[in-house]
């Protein structure tokens, strides 16, 4: 990868950037809604419905909005907050994860995932939906690679309300 990956808090101007690469990130999604779900379709203005908590990134103790850059340009985001499926055993939870199609294969996304590890150690959990194949490949490759990570343990099944597999880490 030639060009530089950063990772960084996103101040509360940026809130509009997230929002605009959201409706990517739900779009990709809404490949993976069974077929004759009302979920992720598109309103009047042809726009996929916002999301709800974006907002609350800027508001809200524990969460973390956080702009991945590559070359200085918006490539991805991740959202980071405190909501756990394991029954509150963690510091962190990807919530939201996020690179777009142009940067895929690039390393981008696996790098980032090694600068949010090494900016928010603790004990992390990624929560990966079933029907989410990419995501299903890319995390537990990205999480074992990540040179600060011990511990790593997945946890199988419907995890709480979670409908698919959890890993839980430690990013120390």
């Amino acid at each position: 990868m030639s060009e530089t990956v950063t990772v960084d808090p996103a101040p509360a101007s940026e809130q509009p950037l997230l929002q605009g690469l959201m409706q990517f990130y739900q779009y990709d999604f809404s490949e993976l809604e069974p077929d004759g779900s009302p979920e992720l379709d598109f309103n009047a203005a042809g726009l996929l419905e916002p999301y709800r908590y974006l907002p609350d990134y800027w508001t809200e103790a524990g969460r973390i909005p956080l702009v991945i850059r590559r070359g200085g340009k918006p490539a991805g985001f991740a959202l980071v907050n405190r909501r756990f499926h394991l029954g509150g055993e963690a510091d962190r939870n990807m919530a939201e994860f996020f690179v777009a199609r142009k940067h895929r294969r690039h390393g981008v996304a696996s790098q980032a995932v090694r600068l949010i590890l090494a900016a928010y150690p603790g004990r992390w959990e990624v929560a990966v939906l079933a029907r989410n194949p990419g995501a299903l490949a890319f995390w537990p490759r990205a999480i074992a690679a990540a040179p600060n990570v011990s511990a790593i343990v997945r946890h199988d099944g419907d995890v709480g309300d979670w409908p698919g597999p959890v890993w839980s880490f430690v990013a120390g």
